[in-house]
């Protein structure tokens, strides 16, 4: 589609569409959740506790708002208290990426990852060895669910159920012309901060179009293996829900924001739905963008033979990079 066609598309969402309350259970499933302290993370853990799981990992930075965030879950579903546990993970830093992955080895299941957790920074900063949008949104999550893919398939085997991998996206991924697509290696030239001068404004819709894109290539990768146990993955649009994550923003860009979300806005609880249903993790989800909880299109690059070429290379320079952050994960696969 046209860019043009997107933005109608993107006010019709906005505007007309009703999204569906989730009603699928997830009775017995063991769910983690992302960024889930506050948010459409937050509602979308709600939604997930409410509809029977019988566990809901909050993995946030913040053990403390993570708590708090646990009371109101529970205070709202009426859900017993140990349903819900808090767990610390901090995206920017690949070594708690890692300490949850190996805690999370001791779980008994894992059914669903949601990897909803995200940041939006205008300014160049680095996390570990990248810019951090890129590092947050993208590489940390990838990470996470190569760590966690064995135990998501030794589940699928158990119940006879895919697993569920699903990547909260953004409609903003078709927002940006994305020049680094042309070099020898765009990972390293998105973490060059000279090279990045004057196209951070647009630097968390380039992570949402990579994230798109290695997503679609993580799919083909699982659907080609032959190792036992399904697992589905999936990215989700939840459309422009005007939470905490674009309070990195400066101070003209909050002006907007606020006209933006009086005009368009989806609440986080609306946002949440969105979340949830790519959780559901129905088998004609697997490799797709979600829009208003329905199988959509990404845009025109994505599906272009360029946007493949460049799919590709992503996925290339990816996993070379989580091989150095952890050998042998790659392997998982």
């Amino acid at each position: 589609m046209s860019n043009l066609a997107n933005l109608r598309g993107y006010l019709h969402s906005q505007l007309r569409v009703k999204l569906p309350v989730p009603t699928k259970k997830f009775t017995d499933q063991v769910v983690i959740v992302t960024g889930s302290n506050v948010g459409m993370g937050l509602e979308a853990a709600r939604h997930i506790a409410r509809l029977g799981a019988a566990k809901v990992i909050l993995a946030v930075r913040s053990i403390q708002k993570g708590e708090a965030a646990a009371k109101s879950i529970v205070a709202s579903t009426k859900r017993d208290p140990s349903v819900v546990e808090v767990w610390e993970l901090d995206l920017a830093r690949y070594q708690s990426v890692e300490a949850f992955a190996q805690r999370a080895q001791l779980l008994p299941r894992i059914d669903v990852l949601v990897a909803n957790a995200g940041i939006f920074m205008m300014e160049f900063t680095k996390a570990e060895d990248n810019e951090t949008n890129i590092t947050v949104n993208v590489i940390s999550h990838m990470l996470l669910a190569l760590l966690l893919l064995p135990k998501l398939r030794e589940t699928a085997v158990m119940t006879g159920k895919p697993g569920v991998v699903t990547f909260t996206g953004s409609f903003t991924h078709w927002m940006t012309q994305f020049p680094e697509r042309n070099s020898s290696h765009i990972l390293d030239d998105l973490a060059d901060e000279g090279k990045s001068k004057g196209r951070m404004r647009e630097r968390y819709y380039v992570s949402k179009l990579i994230q798109l894109l290695v997503a679609r290539e993580f799919a083909k990768e699982l659907s080609n293996s032959s190792k036992p146990g399904k697992v589905i993955t999936n990215v989700v649009n939840p459309g422009f829900v005007a939470t905490q994550i674009m309070r990195h923003g400066g101070p003209v860009f909050q002006v907007y924001l606020k006209l933006m979300k009086a005009a368009l806005s989806r609440t986080a609880e609306e946002g949440g739905r969105t979340v949830v249903n790519g959780a559901e993790g129905g088998e004609e989800t697997h490799g797709q963008y979600l829009n208003d909880c329905q199988v959509g299109s990404p845009s025109t690059f994505v599906l272009s033979e360029e946007g493949g070429k460049v799919q590709k290379q992503l996925w290339d320079e990816l996993m070379a990079k989580l091989e150095k952050v952890h050998p042998g994960v790659t392997q998982n696969i």
